[in-house]
């Protein structure tokens, strides 16, 4: 039987479900799970989608095999099991939804005299002269390999293991690791230490979707792009500010002159000016200024407000900033031709 619903899939646990969570509300996409036990949950902004919590990789394999239309989850696991034999069934709506950073490295125990990753080719012919393969314990063995053969390093043998990895060089079933890491504060309280060249990837969440269902099921390709437009235009408003300001001159052109050349009140496309209705009986003339000024730069753009006249300054955050269409999904309108 076909499948006529519409399904999102989110991260079950740990780091990636709360950044999840988090920044779907951010963006309006506030998800509703009543029980916390429940593994079905709605989105008010999304009525036809029904969302749906797995575990970061069954993410990645339910969309591939069209189980799934949609799903946020990590770099790492979709470089780790989104293809088989060539095919690309996934495709990436959005690569960098900013939360769930961390990388894929090789790691030593500090005892190695082992630093780069020519360090670690020697090694391995020297084991592979007496007779064993380096051995190297991890989660991601198609990732690990393929970095592996691009390094010419083949004498090695993949320890594919569950659980806490830190522990294998220690207890001997490895000679190394290649695991995530976000701080290293594991790694060094385990005594193992990255290879100076030995990322193997960088990884944080991503939005993916089925290309199948993008390609076949126009409510599939109306809901990516209503995803993408609340993310695109919240991603762009992150950090923003609208800043308001009153300002006397005689015209919006001199007030735009008096802006001309402060690095931090241009706006995004210049200035907003508007003349303020005045009072009856007022002799003077005033303009209202809007400007969108990124957060780090507030308190120089307010500075540059006042040496121009600017007062009775209001200050707002940016919720959302919408261009005429979503880069994101021109960009995946190309790949789906």
């Amino acid at each position: 039987m076909t499948r006529t619903d519409i399904r999102l899939a989110l991260p079950s646990k740990g780091i990636l479900q709360n950044g999840a969570d988090e920044f779907l509300a951010a963006c309006g996409l506030k998800v509703y799970r009543p029980n916390p036990r429940q593994y079905a949950a709605t989105i008010a902004a999304l009525p036809g989608v029904t969302v749906m919590f797995q575990r970061p990789g069954d993410i990645v394999v339910g969309v591939r095999q069209g189980t799934m239309d949609f799903g946020i989850t990590g770099l790492d696991m979709l470089a780790e099991k989104g293809s088989r034999n060539g095919d690309q069934p996934i495709l990436t709506l959005h690569d960098a939804l900013g939360f769930g950073p961390c990388t894929l490295n090789l790691a030593v125990p500090e005892g190695e005299p082992v630093q780069t990753m020519a360090d670690l080719a020697a090694w391995a012919e020297k084991l592979e002269r007496d007779g064993r393969a380096l051995r190297i314990a991890t989660k991601f063995p198609n990732a690990t390999g393929q970095f592996l053969e691009k390094n010419n390093i083949t004498n090695v043998k993949l320890i594919t293991a569950e659980g806490t990895l830190e522990i294998a060089p220690a207890i001997g079933y490895a000679d190394l690791i290649a695991d995530l890491v976000s701080s290293g504060t594991t790694l060094r309280d385990n005594h193992l230490r990255p290879l100076d060249d030995g990322e193997i990837l960088r990884s944080q969440a991503a939005l993916i979707a089925n290309r199948e269902a993008l390609q076949t099921r126009p409510e599939v390709l109306a809901v990516a792009r209503q995803l993408l437009e609340y993310i695109e235009a919240h991603l762009r408003g992150e950090g923003s500010n609208l800043v308001i300001a009153n300002m006397r001159g005689h015209s919006a052109q001199e007030i735009v002159k008096a802006m001309a050349g402060r690095p931090y009140i241009g706006g995004l496309q210049g200035p907003t000016v508007a003349p303020v209705i005045p009072p009856p009986g007022a002799t003077e003339q005033w303009f209202s200024v809007s400007i969108v000024v990124q957060k780090a730069n507030l308190m120089p753009a307010i500075a540059e407000l006042r040496a121009i006249g600017g007062s009775g300054v209001i200050v707002s955050p940016v919720t959302y900033i919408f261009e005429e269409e979503p880069a994101r999904y021109k960009a995946m309108l190309a790949a789906l031709d």
